[in-house]
């Protein structure tokens, strides 16, 4: 189903809205957040720039569960139905911190860190704005582009992880080329 039609001015509301959702989460978890452990550094050094693997903290939660923003009841009211609950994510990046609903795999921290790296690139408000701009026109979650980035290059790092490749290079390459 298609999402409902938004102004500028409501696009651009949202937008904000996430913006808040997100330094809020980011301020909540960062107290807990713990820095990557040894053999998580060695996986990750060569894909991505100190910055991010020395930057990074996470958080894996046990008894609890990351909640979907609190504008989400007035997304529904509008007839939005393809919203994405935070709740059965594996994991989600706010800034640096990621919390994560299960223990980290290779996998699924590279995934993240690319997320870590798109907002190093772009920066939380142009995040957060091509997210709900890419929601909008790419139909929900998976036509996001910035998710298929992120997926796109964890395939690539999961088909062989030990052949290292510049996540920041592939980053600025579809900032520049527009791809976001």
């Amino acid at each position: 189903m298609a999402s409902p039609q938004l102004t500028s001015l409501q696009v651009q509301q949202l937008s904000d809205a996430v913006v808040q959702y997100i330094a809020s989460q980011h301020e909540a978890y960062l107290p807990f957040a713990m820095p990557l452990a040894e053999e998580q550094r060695l996986a990750m050094e060569g894909f991505f720039v100190p910055e991010v693997v020395d930057g990074v903290r996470l958080v894996v939660l046990q008894n609890s569960r990351v909640q979907n923003p609190a504008f989400y009841p007035q997304l529904l009211q509008m007839g939005f139905q393809n919203l994405p609950d935070f709740r059965t994510m594996a994991a989600i990046t706010f800034g640096n911190v990621v919390v994560s609903h299960l223990p980290f795999t290779d996998g699924l921290l590279f995934h993240e860190l690319v997320h870590v790296e798109q907002y190093r690139q772009l920066g939380i408000p142009h995040f957060s704005s091509l997210y709900v701009r890419g929601f909008l026109s790419g139909g929900g979650y998976e036509g996001i582009p910035l998710e298929r980035n992120a997926y796109a290059l964890g395939a690539r790092f999961e088909g062989n992880p030990q052949q290292r490749f510049s996540v920041s290079n592939e980053v600025a390459e579809w900032i520049q080329n527009d791809r976001f």
